[in-house]
């Protein structure tokens, strides 16, 4: 008898009998059993002989005689039938069910003593089991009243510090709440909902599993949908576990299924776009009502996108956007602004946009006037998404914005961007600089934003901003005057000198402490552009500007300032505007007295050691160049005391010249680096020749004039040369001359060469070389008349001409 009762309600999760041995239940009749299974009968029938079977199991057992190729029989007298039918036996169903009945509700009364009393651990999962195998038969509608008192006290197992306990909680609820909706609700009363959260949370996968299958119960009511959603943690837990690859692939289905139902709800859908899972709304922004679109898209502009999430919208929803920035409502126009902002942040999301025609609508609202106005907040929107359009990359310049076939470069455009930017706000205005720093990044458009900004004479507007409070303005405005410097040079310089304050302000920029800033180093490149108008170099002289600059770079050097990714853009352009300052040395004592305060000789010769940046190599050795000359006029010359003439008679007396000892062999006087700039002294020379073979030909181009320095006829040029001889630079020079390099190049070279092979020992050494001569007579036959006369007493030098006394030796500079 127990073991029937046992087949019937236990599957094997119950293996101690001490559960139902304290329950009293009503012996089992052997009419309830069917002879085949040995089981309580839930339908039986009876066949012609009158016995009595469970249906399932007569039919199979007539099944196997047919297939056998018998004819049917009794399974318990063995005498065959005339017919296969059989009756219900509804009065024994009926006498059956009663039965369990009664048994169960023993079962439940017993279970709920167990659940409100301290029993054992063992107890307890017993209970839970024979519960949950009661709702899994379908048999709990019988007991709706008993459930529903049971579900409280089970939900507080969920807090046990057993984990089976817990385990075997979540799967009884889960059964239960498959029941029926009521039992849902009586499920998630209170904070069960929190509580299958936390344990959502817990890394042990069978608990996981469990929670997750009642979460996807409890999410087939609609309104519980709400409820779970509003549970902090619930849709990123989620969301998470379905972006994972979980171990059990029922446990992802359920995760996924959970995260369909959840989605019916519209806040759930924004919370999970916020965690990443955009698909819900995506596909409500596409296939849903116009109301239902704009609650999405208003959605979308309120999230923070990563950027793979940004071109996924952008590829899936641009046209849909851009559509919606087309319509007549202003509330489906603002909502798509600001998905836009979001969205256009990044540039491959930003090229997309551009390709689903953004530009023309976006532009259109920009400029737009009167009753199609945006209000300010709105063109704020319009002008960062058009910053980030063009800082994407794409060329923007060549999308037609209107039938008129206008784009973004075309004249009056230009005009309605500097009209906004001088008549708005200083975030718009911040925008559209960056717009304008955008298009004139290209080479393609910047002449025509050049043009554009000459002929509106806005000019000293746009200076006027290096004076904003706003860091950013200040910084876009720099970017921006720097980008178009190399083009308004002298228009540029003319309106710093001429107006007050914003000179001042691009020195305060280079002289902050704070670390070397991108704002720094565009400030002083803007500087080191505009340095061939003299009248503000000299203006920069007077406001201090090349002492902030050389105490910069002297500190750079030194590692004593901070370094950074701008920090190699900052130093170039401090390089290039204390180049620029060596040209306005001749009679300007204040200039010479900087010189030597900062020992700018010496310094510039330490930054010719510099790899990597050949702009500052360049720099470096012009500025060398500028000071070389200088030095000829800065050497302290010896004084030479006259001669006692005591003895007239000794003529020998008056003819000897004193011999004064440590003078300069180039310059005859009292040479040093720092006070007269000599590249001997400064040991610049060495560095120099070393730039004859760079891979630059610039650097090239900068270190040979500056050598060549020390050919001028203002020096003693025989020593000159021997210097040279010394440093190893002849050779070089003469490869110059030989090789493919620039006409300049070439032309500088001849002429370093036409003075040194004055000096008899190296001519006499240079002519054998062929390709010396060769080179120079190329030169005699191809070049200009002042290339011909060089190179001609040049082949003189090394006896390939003949030197006639009739030639005219007119001096050459």
């Amino acid at each position: 008898m127990r073991k029937s009762w046992d087949g019937i309600f236990d599957s094997g999760s119950l293996s101690d009998d001490s559960y139902r041995d304290n329950v009293r239940i009503e012996p089992i009749f052997q009419a309830f059993l069917c002879p085949l299974t040995k089981q309580v009968m839930k339908d039986p029938v009876t066949i012609e002989n009158g016995q009595t079977f469970e249906r399932e199991a007569i039919e199979n057992w007539f099944r196997d005689c047919t297939d056998s190729g018998r004819r049917p029989t009794c399974p318990l007298t063995q005498k065959e039938l005339k017919s296969t039918d059989v009756n219900p036996s509804i009065a024994l169903r009926n006498a059956i069910k009663e039965w369990i009945k009664r048994n169960e509700v023993a079962q439940l009364e017993k279970a709920y003593k167990t659940l409100t009393s301290e029993s054992p651990e063992i107890e307890i999962l017993q209970t839970l089991s024979y519960i949950t195998q009661i709702c899994e038969n379908g048999r709990s509608n019988m007991h709706v009243g008993y459930i529903s008192e049971l579900i409280p006290m089970i939900v507080d197992m969920l807090k046990s510090g057993s984990r089976k306990m817990r385990v075997q909680a979540l799967e009884t609820l889960c059964a239960i709440a498959k029941e029926s909706d009521a039992n849902k609700e009586a499920i998630a009363a209170g904070e069960t909902i929190q509580t299958i959260v936390k344990i959502l949370s817990h890394e042990h996968s069978e608990e996981t599993k469990e929670a997750v299958s009642l979460l996807y119960e409890l999410s087939k009511s609609r309104s519980l949908c709400e409820k779970i959603g509003v549970v902090s943690g619930a849709i990123l837990l989620l969301v998470g576990m379905a972006s994972t690859k979980l171990e059990n692939n029922i446990t992802l289905e359920k995760t996924l299924k959970t995260l369909q139902n959840l989605d019916k709800c519209e806040e759930n859908v924004r919370q999970m776009a916020e965690n990443g899972r955009l698909q819900p709304l995506l596909t409500r922004l596409l296939e849903g009502s116009p109301e239902i679109q704009l609650t999405m898209v208003s959605y979308l502009g309120d999230l923070v996108l990563s950027n793979d999430v940004k071109v996924s919208v952008a590829e899936t929803a641009g046209s849909t956007l851009v559509d919606l920035m087309k319509s007549e409502s202003n509330p489906a126009r603002e909502a798509a602004l600001m998905a836009f902002n979001q969205i256009s942040s990044n540039e491959t999301s930003a090229k997309i946009l551009i390709q689903a025609g953004i530009l023309p609508p976006l532009v259109k609202d920009l400029f737009a006037v009167g009753i199609n106005q945006l209000p300010t907040r709105l063109k704020e929107v319009s002008a960062t998404v058009l910053s980030n359009l063009v800082s994407s990359g794409v060329g923007c310049a060549s999308i037609l914005l209107d039938q008129d076939h206008r784009t973004l470069v075309s004249e009056d455009i230009v005009h309605n961007l500097l009209h906004l930017i001088s008549n708005t706000g200083p975030a718009i205005e911040c925008k559209l600089l960056q717009v304008l720093v955008g298009l004139t990044s290209s080479s393609t458009t910047i002449k025509n934003i050049v043009a554009a900004i000459k002929s509106s004479g806005a000019t000293i507007s746009l200076i006027q901003f290096l004076e904003a409070p706003q860091r950013e303005v200040r910084m876009a405005s720099v970017k921006l005057l720097g980008n178009i410097s190399p083009h308004m040079g002298t228009e540029l310089a003319n309106a710093l000198c001429s107006t007050a304050g914003q000179l001042g302000c691009l020195i305060s920029i280079i002289a902050e402490n704070n670390g070397i800033t991108e704002e720094q180093a565009d400030a002083v490149g803007l500087l080191s552009n505009l340095l061939e108008d003299y009248y503000l170099t000299r203006q920069l002289l007077d406001e201090g500007a090349f002492k902030v600059m050389a105490s910069n770079v002297v500190s750079i050097r030194q590692g004593s300032t901070r370094g950074g990714r701008f920090v190699n853009p900052f130093l170039e352009g401090l390089v290039r505007a204390l180049s620029r300052f060596t040209y306005i040395l001749d009679d300007n004592s204040d200039a010479i007295a900087l010189t030597r305060e900062y020992n700018l000789a010496a310094l510039f010769a330490d930054l010719l050691q510099i790899n990597g940046l050949d702009n500052v190599l360049v720099a470096s050795a012009l500025a060398l160049r500028n000071l070389s000359k200088q030095s000829q006029h800065l050497t302290r010359m010896p004084v030479v005391l006259e001669p006692r003439s005591c003895f007239p008679i000794f003529s020998c007396c008056l003819s000897k010249q004193p011999v004064v000892s440590g003078l300069c062999r180039v310059h005859h006087g009292s040479c040093s680096v720092k006070d007269s700039f000599c590249l001997l002294e400064g040991r610049a020379v060495e560095q120099l020749v070393a730039c004859l073979d760079h891979t630059n030909v610039k650097v090239v181009e900068a270190s040979l004039v500056a050598l060549c320095t020390l050919l001028d006829d203002e020096v003693d040029i025989e020593q000159g040369v021997t210097v040279l001889d010394e440093a190893e630079g002849i050779k070089p020079i003469l490869e110059i001359l030989w090789e493919n390099h620039t006409e300049i190049l070439r032309q500088q070279a001849l002429w370093a060469i036409e003075r040194i092979l004055r000096k008899e020992v190296i001519a006499h050494e240079v002519s054998g070389d062929r390709n010396v001569g060769t080179a120079l007579v190329e030169a005699f036959r191809h070049g200009n008349s002042r290339t011909r006369q060089i190179a001609e007493r040049a082949l003189k030098h090394i006896d390939k001409l003949p030197n006639f006394s009739g030639v005219s030796t007119e001096k050459e500079g």
